[in-house]
């Protein structure tokens, strides 16, 4: 007869993890961890992402010339 039985692993409670804050302000916590050396990286990182996006943007708006669909259209 056929029946539903739990394997060995899930019979095994799941292991608590770092990373299994709920809270914003849990994870906001955990921020400290960052070393102090990362953080003008961080932001210098960001500041080059969102250019990237401004620019492409711009680029995408105001470029009259560009090609969005096909010529037969």
């Amino acid at each position: 007869m056929l029946y539903m039985r739990q394997t060995p692993r899930m019979m095994r409670p799941v292991p608590k993890e770092d990373q299994s804050a709920h809270t914003i302000s849990q994870r906001l916590r955990t921020l400290k961890k960052i070393p102090a050396e990362l953080i003008p990286l961080g932001v210098v990182l960001a500041v080059a992402v969102g250019a990237a996006f401004f620019s492409m943007g711009r680029k995408l708006y105001t470029d009259k010339t560009l090609r969005l669909k096909r010529q037969g259209d």
